[in-house]
């Protein structure tokens, strides 16, 4: 499926390297047939070609129509001109990937201006250690099989989930964002262990193996949230003590509406690019 493809990356940052990183271990393409481009970073392109002996180009013209996917790892705000740059190299035989958060497929096709096929994609950070969670979107010219190719390259990165594109602004604002909402409530564990007198290292030691622990415990067993935090809990008890902390402070009220801002503000971007 992906023996012979070509693959353009358009953007060379974290996201971009955590695929090419997690594509070349897995083998499931050579590093010759990964292209790799910026606008203007030359030192990041070298990285990237020594550490990985991946192919870095800056014209267009001679790489993109000889590339049979092109992905899509900038900010949002530069999709337009990007698209501007490389539309007239490109042709709706290229599967198009898009690592933007907020941008739909339709706007990245009314941009390329020809029936391409186009997928939506949303990891989060955890690509750099390939344990993403990757929500993928068809548009409305990609087939099953172009999906497939896509659950194929971010698997490289971690696991897949393939939904409607609607829900991407949801999942944005909570598997998108959320690495950066638990790594806050570490750092407040991290302050709480240091004020109770714990070595920083075995505290941060501790902490993820709480977390890791957890994580295991929810994806093994059926039982809600609730019943597991309160299977901890016992009368008088030393966790009670600190849930009750919790609760007076409202965290799980700031979580809620925590994510609930993310989605809204996706939204919001999504509007600017449909």
């Amino acid at each position: 499926m992906l023996t012979d493809k070509k693959i353009a990356f358009i953007g060379a940052g974290s996201m971009a390297e955590a695929m090419i990183s997690g594509i070349v271990a897995k083998k499931l393409l050579r590093p010759e047939q990964i292209y790799v481009t910026n606008k203007q970073n030359t030192e990041r392109l070298n990285f990237l070609e020594e550490n990985y002996q991946v192919q870095t180009f800056k014209n267009f013209k001679e790489v993109i129509p000889n590339m049979d996917i092109i992905i899509f790892a900038i900010k949002p705000k530069d999709i337009a001109a990007t698209i501007e740059n490389i539309k007239s190299y490109t042709s709706k035989n290229q599967l198009f990937i898009s690592v933007l958060a907020g941008v739909s497929t339709t706007y990245i096709s009314k941009l390329i201006d020809h029936n391409a096929p186009i997928i939506r994609t949303m990891p989060n950070t955890s690509a750099a250690i390939g344990a993403s969670i990757t929500a993928i979107s068809s548009g409305e010219f990609a087939t099953r099989e172009h999906l497939t190719v896509a659950e194929k390259l971010f698997e490289a990165i971690g696991e897949v989930v393939v939904v409607e594109e609607e829900k991407q602004d949801a999942i944005t604002g909570l598997s998108g964002s959320g690495p950066a909402y638990i790594y806050y409530i570490i750092e407040a564990m991290e302050k709480g262990a240091s004020e109770v007198g714990l070595d920083k290292d075995l505290a941060k030691h501790l902490i993820a193996q709480v977390l890791i622990g957890t994580a295991e415990r929810i994806k093994a067993t059926d039982l809600p949230s609730k019943t597991l935090y309160q299977q901890v809990m016992s009368p008088g008890g030393t966790t009670e003590a600190g849930f009750k902390a919790l609760e007076s402070y409202q965290i799980q009220d700031a979580m809620v509406e925590c994510i609930k801002r993310a989605v809204e503000r996706s939204t919001e971007l999504g509007k600017l690019y449909s």
